[in-house]
């Protein structure tokens, strides 16, 4: 049989040797002409077909769930379920492989990846894929450079300095070791560990000088040398502190142990040190530019696009906790509160996008006069940080995106009651709404007249909902996957799959009455109220997940080649195994989509 196959392709790539012999042993080929009917619905299959020529279609009734073309294979879920739920029809004459049902049960026995990823559902696919994903995660970060980690400034002291003065600047700087120089074997290391030992001394500490205590030869490291070196040689060393020299041989900062270890664990953690450390406004941008290297360092690990979500919305919260407080008055931080929306809002955000913020003050409070000044301040500051100006405007510096609780509450009710192209876009984004300083309960007592006046009114939902359909239908994204659509060959992730989901759940949630702003929460909420199956709710969650992984490896290679972030991607730079998740991904959007014009007549609108 043909030496041909090919297994560089999913699920075939990870199959032993022997069982690929055992594939090339038992795999025929077969030719079907346009037309043909492969499987239908109820019928029992006998083969997984894997196809080198032509396109076949996956339907069901008159909606159209799948295409695949060369490469492809399908369908594993039938063999093991024993008869087909849809119906597969050949568009394009067709030459396949085929593998009996035999020999496909045979691989399952042996290979359980290869079952996960050959029937299962998306959300088992992920999961395989992620259980392969986390054990290399911690030896990829071992091979990142040192100055990629918390590197801490270094303070150098001379060795004739009294041991209260040096504790006043590990006070003062918030440090926990000082450099000393002036030794006769060279520069020394004084850390709050030595110095309980100079307090046992029993000398007025005033008498005494750094010199006397600290420890020397300090043991060092270059910058430029990997993180799994610098532990090993912490480790032989004994010590709790290492010297990083630059490419000159000069001391340009400390590692210590607990920071590489905390990097290694969870290196956000030391960004969120220096947001908290920051003492002014220039302090923040160094942690604030770091975001985008720690979800580049992440993704290359394998770190789960949820955790990755999570870690970024916990350090954007602070970073614009801590810019507004250092911009605004107290008594405004009291009386207000400021908001973040869209994906920042419902914690989806990963790389930097578009400001979507606004301020909320509370009723009968008077703002001080320079308010417009403060808030243009804050978003020239976010942009400076890297947060580029939305176009719409939907930002703190707009006056229509600031003002008291009443006049929001208002504002909402004329987007619900009156809706336009422009008012539905900008409820949505109201809706997703978050509270990141000042008080949260305006924000709440707002949302809650919002819910109040969506209470049984199906034609308001379905009004609201209907925007899912704003970029048409999604039926060209299977040729674009397949090559077959030369006019538009790259794939827009936000309006193929994001947008559509994200905003068909929020519609749901807003009918439903769910205050969760993330889409996970409120999938689990619809869940859990039956307004969603549970099956369905889980493969949505995963589709999202999917296709923001997707979305972040096509934006952090577009910042490699300095080029500006976008949603698309080119299915040619895929691997058959991400095109295969993005197509399970897009029939997952297919059928929420389907169920969801069914549920709130979409159609008669």
């Amino acid at each position: 049989m043909p030496n041909s196959f090919n297994f560089s392709v999913s699920p075939f790539d990870c199959l032993t040797p022997d069982e690929q012999a055992l594939v090339r042993n038992s795999v025929d080929i077969a030719y079907f002409p346009e037309g043909a009917v492969l499987l239908d619905r109820g019928v029992a299959p006998t083969h997984l077909f894997v196809i080198i020529k032509g396109h076949v279609e996956q339907t069901e009734g008159e909606q159209l769930l799948a295409s695949y073309g060369p490469e492809d294979c399908f369908d594993g879920r039938a063999l093991v379920a024993g008869r087909a739920s849809s119906r597969f029809v050949v568009v394009e004459e067709l030459v396949a492989y085929q593998l009996s049902r035999d020999i496909i049960n045979e691989l399952i026995a042996r290979n359980r990846a290869f079952g996960a990823l050959l029937f299962a559902d998306l959300g088992h696919k992920l999961g395989t894929l992620a259980q392969l994903a986390d054990q290399h995660e911690r030896q990829s970060l071992t091979l990142m450079r040192v100055d990629q980690a918390f590197v801490r400034p270094a303070h150098v002291v001379d060795a004739s300095t009294d041991i209260v003065s040096v504790t006043r600047l590990l006070h003062e700087q918030r440090i926990t070791s000082v450099l000393v120089s002036g030794l006769p074997q060279g520069l020394g290391i004084f850390s709050n560990t030595t110095l309980q030992r100079a307090i046992l001394d029993g000398r007025a500490l005033t008498e005494l000088t750094v010199g006397e205590f600290a420890s020397s030869p300090v043991i060092s490291v270059r910058a430029s040398e990997q993180l799994g070196d610098a532990m090993a040689l912490l480790l032989r060393a004994r010590v709790h502190r290492l010297a990083v020299l630059d490419e000159a041989g000069q001391v340009c900062g400390i590692l210590d142990a607990l920071d590489l270890f905390s990097f290694l664990a969870n290196h956000s953690h030391l960004i969120l040190v220096q947001i908290e450390q920051a003492g002014d406004l220039q302090a923040l941008e160094q942690p604030a530019a770091q975001i985008n290297e720690l979800l580049s360092a992440l993704h290359r690990g394998g770190t789960r696009v949820a955790l990755m979500a999570q870690l970024v919305q916990q350090l954007n919260t602070r970073l614009f906790e801590r810019a507004w407080q250092m911009l605004a008055p107290s008594d405004l931080v009291a009386n207000s509160c400021l908001f973040v929306m869209g994906s920042e809002g419902r914690g989806e955000q990963l790389l930097k996008t578009d400001q979507d913020n606004g301020l909320l003050l509370r009723d009968g409070y008077v703002p001080p006069a320079d308010l417009a000044a403060i808030c243009d301040a804050f978003s020239a500051v976010l942009q400076r940080f890297g947060y580029p100006e939305c176009p719409g405007r939907i930002m703190l510096n707009n006056p229509e995106w600031r003002g008291t609780a009443s006049e929001f509450a208002q504002r909402c009710q004329g987007w619900l009651l009156m809706p336009s192209a422009d008012s539905l876009m900008r409820l949505a984004i109201f809706l997703d709404a978050r509270a990141v300083a000042g008080d949260a309960e305006l924000l709440a007592g707002v949302r809650q007249k919002l819910q109040a006046l969506a209470t049984d009114n199906d034609a308001l939902i379905a009004r609201f909902a209907a925007v899912i359909d704003s970029f048409g239908e999604s039926g060209r994204w299977w040729s674009r996957l397949l090559g077959r659509d030369d006019e538009f060959s790259r794939v827009h992730l936000k309006k193929a799959g994001i947008f559509p989901l994200v905003h068909g759940v929020r519609s749901l949630a807003l009918a439903r009455h769910v205050d969760a702003t993330g889409t996970v929460e409120r999938i689990e909420a619809l869940v859990a109220d039956g307004t969603l199956d549970a099956a369905l709710g889980r493969e949505m969650r995963e589709a999202l997940h999917l296709l923001m992984g997707l979305r972040l490896q096509a934006g952090l290679k577009e910042l490699q080649r300095h080029r500006p972030v976008t949603a698309e991607v080119d299915p040619a730079t895929l691997s058959s195994l991400e095109r295969d998740l993005l197509k399970d991904a897009l029939a997952v959007v297919r059928r929420f989509r389907a169920l969801l014009q069914q549920r709130l007549r979409l159609d008669v609108l």
